[in-house]
């Protein structure tokens, strides 16, 4: 009996090694299955014996891992611990710089390429993602000198096609549409199946009038995927050029009904408008995407659509339709509309009972307050948001002042902050690009305002979807409250608050922010920045110092604005 436990002991001592090898072979091995690999190589992590390349491969993995749920600031510090490990090891380097790429850290991705450089000077990979940098960020002829060294230095087939469909698209942004063509033709030399060169090459035929070569890279990327977003608003882009307006609308209005907040959409199909002289249509498309209303990390698609919506925008602020004269004596001062919404009957998580009525303590409110018009809106679905807000906008295109107050669920989910209709379903964290309403769309709602542009969100709720939603975006803010942002100047934000915290619904009919607001908002001759600098005091108050409302922009400096200038 002594003899079989002596046994038993010296051959488990024996499979540890080899079992710690097996796990290090599984872990470094690039073709084993994501999730069995990872396990892998967590497990190698876990064993401190195991120390040198292989626990640096094992932190490069981890990195990639996260990388791919998004979660930067865990990849950057798994990819730190395999460089300190590793430090000559451009590859980890590299998918760091990409890391910090990805999350809008553009001067520590550029360094950590040049260390890659430094340390390799032919290595393409790093001239490539330097080129995408300088890109976004519209230093084109920078990127193109990094893009022609990354494909002198190019290492395999895999980094000749990425780097010359790279260089084919900055090249067809800069009109040089002969060089595009030709790089990429050797990517799909290279890759005759690879999907992104009829895609980018759309655009480059596009640019060269030849919209029918357009029309036919955008519909082999169709056929494959149907609901590409990005080829639906190209190849409406073709239709456009060609003068086939119908046929255009209508591939623009099915890449909006899919995401209502695609930038590039609402860009191309306001220069529809404005060929049909519906000019007032066009100004509501552009100012749904003119102000970007956080730093966020665009691709150069998106920022150049940014900029010819705010060029055309400008171009038509001296079209609008004068409102006509009135018999009726007009009543003093600035011209005020207001809309306010308020969401509780949620059909996919539990009801809200205060948003309703918060919405109509506001609005009974603002109607004391003599504004021109005040909209109430309650339980909007996603539809009904998006056209609300687009007959708001239209109102506010005749009034001084252009006010949305809203009541509901909202969160922040991959940088971004959205307020949730009642219909929606997040299964995943990313549906809310398309079942969702971004902030940037409220905002866009009061622009037309002439002098006063203000927002106030009563819905810095916890995330009702936290138990059921699948995560890929691992951000921290995801489960609760927004996150803070920059409005351009000219408008004001004013959050229920803090960001990151949550409001509360309280323990009375109205939620504390809703009371304090409709109190504080009737009384005499306070400006309207001391205003909800004593409402963010009086909800600290009364929560007993658990909820802090914060403002974010700014208004015009030298005019005061009271909701109330006297008795």
């Amino acid at each position: 009996m002594l003899r079989a436990l002596l046994l038993a002991l010296v051959m488990l001592a024996a499979a540890g090694p080899v079992r710690a090898a097996g796990d290090i072979d599984t872990c470094r091995n690039s073709t084993a299955e994501p999730a069995a690999r990872l396990v892998a190589c967590e497990s190698v992590i876990a064993d401190e014996s195991i120390t040198g390349p292989s626990r640096a491969a094992a932190f490069w993995y981890r990195g990639d891992s996260l990388m791919k749920k998004r979660d930067y600031d865990g990849a950057i510090a798994a990819f730190t611990t395999s460089h300190e490990i590793a430090p000559q090891n451009v590859m980890v380097i590299n998918a760091r710089g990409i890391a910090y790429s990805y999350k809008g850290d553009d001067e520590h991705a550029l360094a950590d390429y040049d260390l890659c450089l430094q340390l390799r000077p032919t290595f393409g990979s790093a001239y490539n993602n330097r080129g995408l940098v300088f890109m976004r960020r519209g230093e084109l002829q920078r990127a193109l000198d990094e893009f022609n060294l990354a494909v002198k230095y190019i290492g395999n087939d895999q980094s000749r096609y990425l780097h010359h469909y790279n260089r084919g698209r900055l090249q067809g942004l800069m009109k040089r549409y002969e060089e595009s063509l030709a790089d990429f033709a050797e990517a799909q030399r290279v890759n005759p199946d690879g999907p992104q060169v009829p895609g980018y090459r759309c655009l480059t035929y596009i640019g060269m009038g030849r919209f029918d070569d357009a029309l036919t890279d955008c519909n082999a990327v169709l056929a494959k995927s149907p609901n590409n977003l990005y080829a639906l608003t190209n190849r409406a882009n073709a239709y456009l050029g060609k003068g086939n307006l119908d046929a255009a609308l209508n591939d623009y209005n099915q890449v909006l009904k899919v995401n209502p907040n695609y930038v590039r959409a609402y860009v191309g199909r306001g220069q529809l408008y404005e060929r049909r002289r519906n000019l007032a249509a066009a100004r509501t498309d552009y100012r749904a995407v003119a102000n970007a209303v956080a730093a966020k990390r665009e691709d150069i698609d998106t920022a150049l659509a940014r900029g010819v919506a705010k060029e055309r925008l400008e171009a038509l602020l001296g079209t609008a339709t004068p409102a006509p004269a009135s018999k009726a004596p007009q009543p003093t001062g600035p011209r005020k509309v207001a809309l306010i919404i308020g969401n509780g009957a949620y059909k996919n998580v539990a009801p809200l009972d205060n948003p309703p009525r918060d919405a109509k303590l506001i609005a009974s409110t603002f109607r004391e307050l003599g504004f021109a018009t005040v909209t109430l809106s309650s339980d909007l679905t996603r539809d009904k948001f998006f056209a609300a807000l687009h007959e708001f906008g239209l109102e506010s295109e005749k009034a001084d002042w252009a006010v949305v107050y809203y009541a509901g669920h909202g969160m922040e989910i991959g940088g971004v902050n959205y307020l949730i209709p009642v219909d929606a379903r997040l299964k995943v964290d990313s549906d809310a690009e398309t079942q969702a309403v971004a902030l940037e769309q409220v905002i866009a709602s009061v622009a037309g305002a002439r002098k006063l542009r203000l927002v106030m969100l009563d819905a810095c709720r916890d995330n009702p979807f936290e138990k059921t939603m699948q995560r890929t975006i691992a951000l921290k803010l995801v489960n609760r409250g927004f996150s803070n942002i920059e409005p351009e100047a000219g408008f004001m934000v004013v959050y229920a608050a803090k960001h990151g915290e949550t409001a509360l619904d309280g323990n009375s009919v109205n939620s504390p922010f809703a009371t304090v607001l409709a109190r504080v908002i009737k009384e005499p001759k306070i400006e309207v920045r001391k205003l909800f600098d004593i409402v963010r005091d009086d909800v600290w108050k009364v929560t007993n110092r658990t909820q802090q409302p914060f403002t974010y922009g700014s208004l015009p400096g030298r005019e005061d604005f009271y909701f109330v200038a006297e008795r």
